[in-house]
């Protein structure tokens, strides 16, 4: 299998965390994100959605989306788990996944693309739609807050696929120059600097 990336996008990265926990190696193909090459007619092939990652399957076809590829690969190579074992422990891994995702990862590209001058060329910015991304964004990040147990990760004592996703959209966050409230969330603020110590932060 190929996985068609470009690492410092946080959807791939996500991927990339992941496949750093688990030890798993796929062969790597870097799609130029920022030159435009997902607008390519050769890439539109893989993926008429024009985003990255892209799953290539031995047999040739393609599968993008990034939660999709991870549960992929999840039932691929069930151990160690990273989802759970037991049908409650994925229902809560999903949901939390699912937060981080959708509360975390797209609020905080919402906020960004509507505020930093790197996307002003490519979207019409929105002071209101900024406005929005950052109220739900400071939702999920207090729920992710009152979600987090006395251990360093969401659940438990290492990484799981929910955690993967919740760094992978607060290292974007960084790297981009949002600025997110850690001193009124303590233990956001300690996942942070747990997983950020982990070999796996530097795939």
């Amino acid at each position: 299998m190929k996985l068609h990336t470009f690492p410092k996008a946080p959807n791939p990265r996500r991927v990339h965390l992941y496949l750093a926990e688990k030890g798993l190696e796929l062969e790597l193909v870097t799609v130029n994100l920022v030159g435009g090459e997902t607008r390519s007619p050769e890439f539109r092939a893989k993926n008429p959605m024009g985003t990255v990652p892209v799953l290539e399957l031995e047999d040739g076809s393609f599968v993008a989306e990034s939660g999709a590829i991870v549960e992929y690969l999840e039932e691929l190579h069930p151990a160690p788990s990273m989802l759970g074992t037991t049908p409650e422990e994925r229902l809560r891994a999903r949901e939390l996944d699912r937060i981080a995702e959708q509360g975390v990862l797209l609020r905080v590209g919402q906020v960004l693309q509507n505020t930093h001058a790197f996307f002003a060329s490519q979207y019409k910015q929105s002071a209101d739609a900024a406005e929005m991304g950052q109220r739900a964004l400071d939702r999920a990040l207090d729920v992710l807050e009152v979600r987090f147990g006395e251990a360093a990760f969401l659940l438990g004592d290492r990484p799981q696929i929910p955690d993967c996703t919740l760094f992978s959209a607060l290292s974007f966050a960084f790297g981009m120059g949002l600025k997110l409230d850690f001193a009124a969330r303590p233990k956001l603020a300690r996942f942070n600097e747990a997983f950020r110590s982990r070999p796996s932060a530097r795939a």
